[in-house]
């Protein structure tokens, strides 16, 4: 069977922290009171994307992957990560502060969670006019502050608040403490993991009056304390070119802005391509077929698909995601 443009049913976790922003991505749950994330493409165990287009329909990525193997994510991905897809591609919408949180890295996730780490990027979709992110620590900060500040709850006094706008680029690296604030709208492409340690909550409590469990003590090992002057970028992308966000060793992210038909050449690559459609309509044509992405939509092109047209049906902007 030729492989085809894959669309996936997104998963929906209602957050403490989150809105209703989401909906002008084609984002609602008449069952939940909110959708803090949308879990585009995911091969969490327990939290599986399910295709949701052509005749495989019903099946999760995972079985995919045991199925078409390196058709579907490259030679080079499935001989590093075999049945587990590298990727977990997210819409996540602050309401309110996340929780200044680390994640591990490679090593320390495998030892102590059989996991891989959680090196991750954010991609500015929106925010208000006061939003603000954290990156990392003020200058200065070194394990002994840390302590003294985590243990006065003064841990927001040493953090690096940096302002958020529509175009905004942050590269979060394990072992950064971060936290996405209030009035955030992003795009999330990480490792494919689930592993955090939150240091603070805010002092938040749930509707019965419980506080969300923090990880101080497993978190200390984990965090890197290196300041880093340059934790946002805004890179300006040109009309049908696309445009380098974040290059790492767990994936690329470019983002397209299309206002023409364009043609895509992956053959170098052996891997798989995400796109996430953040405004517009796209067409994509291939060998066989075509699939249209709107708005909201992500769509994993299989790494056999290594020549497709992208069309916008009007001015239109997508994400390019792949390892």
């Amino acid at each position: 069977m030729i492989l085809y443009p894959l669309k996936f049913t997104p998963v929906y976790k209602t957050r403490i922290w989150g809105g209703h922003r989401l909906e002008q991505f084609g984002k609602y749950s008449a069952a939940l009171p909110n959708i803090g994330e949308s879990w585009e493409l995911s091969g969490v165990p327990g939290d599986e994307s399910v295709v949701s287009n052509g005749i495989l329909t019903g099946n999760t990525i995972s079985e995919l992957i045991e199925v078409y193997m390196d058709e579907l994510v490259g030679k080079k991905v499935f001989d590093a990560y075999g049945q587990t897809f590298p990727l977990l591609i997210k819409l996540i919408d602050a309401n309110d502060d996340l929780s200044i949180q680390v994640h591990p890295d490679d090593k320390l996730a495998a030892e102590r969670h059989n996991s891989f780490g959680k090196t991750e990027m954010w991609y500015a979709l929106d925010g208000d006019k006061d939003a603000a992110l954290i990156s990392g620590f003020v200058p200065g900060v070194d394990k002994e502050t840390y302590l003294k500040h985590l243990a006065d709850g003064t841990l927001e006094q040493i953090m690096n608040y940096m302002p958020v706008e529509k175009g905004d680029v942050f590269f979060i690296p394990a072992g950064r403490v971060h936290a996405i604030g209030r009035g955030c709208l992003v795009a999330e492409i990480q490792q494919t993991s689930d592993v955090t340690y939150r240091l603070f909550d805010f002092n938040r409590v749930d509707d019965q009056g419980n506080a969300r469990e923090l990880h101080t003590e497993l978190a200390l090992d984990a965090i890197n304390f290196t300041y880093v002057k340059d934790a946002k970028t805004h890179p300006k992308a040109q009309d049908n070119v696309p445009c380098e966000l974040v290059k790492c060793n767990y994936f690329t992210t470019n983002v397209i802005e299309l206002t023409d038909k364009l043609e895509r050449d992956y053959y170098h690559l052996d891997s798989f391509v995400v796109y996430l459609c953040i405004g517009g309509s796209v067409e994509i044509r291939y060998d066989g077929g075509s699939e249209t992405m709107v708005k909201g939509e992500t769509v994993l092109l299989p790494a056999s698909l290594s020549n497709v047209t992208l069309i916008p049906q009007k001015s239109s902007e997508i994400l390019e995601i792949y390892v």
